[in-house]
């Protein structure tokens, strides 16, 4: 199955790649691999923000997380020219989890990300991960994710 068509099959449709909110670049291409810059937890009704530990379940992270995939995938089919079937494979990913000193279960919330990967790649979404804390992330975001492609 294309990948547009299990996207389309657990109803998710790939946003407009965001815009760089600084002086950066979206994503970069060296060779055969695109090195997709953080994207931030943002959802249908704007950015996800909160603190892990604080006033955010693991719950509600995991769901932030699954929205940086949509993103991450938003970002790799504009690399791509449009073309998400050029994806040969998610390499690895590294997660940041806005999170109180205490809080011990960014591995959990960076799952929201990875499971949903898997769900819609298959073995293509199987990857290397890192997810760490962070005492804070960009305009509150609650999980800041990048990511590392190969594509054909």
């Amino acid at each position: 199955m294309s990948i547009t068509n299990r996207l389309t099959e657990l109803g998710v449709i790939l946003p407009d790649a965001p815009a760089p909110a600084a002086n950066y670049v979206p994503f970069m291409q060296v060779g055969n691999i695109v090195y997709v810059s953080g994207q931030i937890s943002n959802g249908p009704d704007g950015l996800i923000t909160g603190k892990l530990g604080a006033d955010m379940s693991v719950e509600e992270g995991a769901g932030a997380a699954k929205t940086c995939a949509i993103s991450l995938l938003a970002q790799l089919k504009a690399a791509c020219g449009g073309d998400i079937e050029r994806l040969v494979r998610v390499v690895k990913l590294t997660g940041f989890v806005n999170s109180t000193q205490e809080f011990t279960d960014q591995p959990k919330v960076i799952n929201g990300c990875s499971d949903f990967l898997v769900e819609a790649l298959g073995d293509k979404g199987r990857h290397a991960r890192s997810a760490v804390s962070a005492p804070s992330l960009p305009l509150g975001v609650a999980v800041e994710i990048e990511g590392i492609f190969e594509i054909a």
